[in-house]
Formats: C-alpha cells, structure tokens, sequence
C-alpha cells in the first residue's frame, strides 16, 4: 500500500502530463488534472476539433499491474497512464 507521501509524489509527477492519441478522424490530447488513486480514478482535459471538455474516467489494472482508463464512444479504446508525458 502507498503512503500518503509516496501518492502525491506520484499524483505531481502526473499533473497536466500530457498524451496524443488519433481516433480514427481526430488528434485528442488528453492532459492529467486529478489522480485519486484511492478511488481509482483519473481526470483528464480532453482536447479534440478545438474543443476542450473534462471527464474523469474508472482506472483498471491489467493483468501485469499496468493503470489505464478506456476512452472512446463505446470506450474500445485503452489509454495508459504510462503512456502520459511531462510538458514544459
């Protein structure tokens, strides 16, 4: 179990991370806002044809222990919150 430390260490090395992704039609760039890893939850900012929304999204571990959420209409696509990257 994390301590109390260890989590916001790793919740400031993931704020306002950032991921590209193209869905078929557009380029979403999803950046990191929250991550509560007592709920297992994750909120991102969702930039996609220049309008930008939140949503917070259920975070699962896949069977090596990996984090992501799934995105997308019939949320068929997994997005990893290793694939995230720090921006300047």
């Amino acid at each position: 179990m994390k301590t109390k430390s260890t989590k916001q260490e790793s919740k400031r090395k993931f704020y306002l991370s950032e991921f590209s992704y193209f869905d078929g039609e557009y380029d979403v760039t999803f950046n990191i806002v929250d991550v509560d890893f007592d709920r297992q939850q994750i909120t991102v900012a969702i930039s996609r044809c220049g309008k930008i929304t939140q949503d917070t999204f259920d975070l699962i571990r896949d069977e090596k222990g990996n984090l992501y959420f799934e995105y997308g209409k019939f949320y068929e696509n997994k997005i990893s919150h290793d694939d995230f990257e720090e921006v300047d």
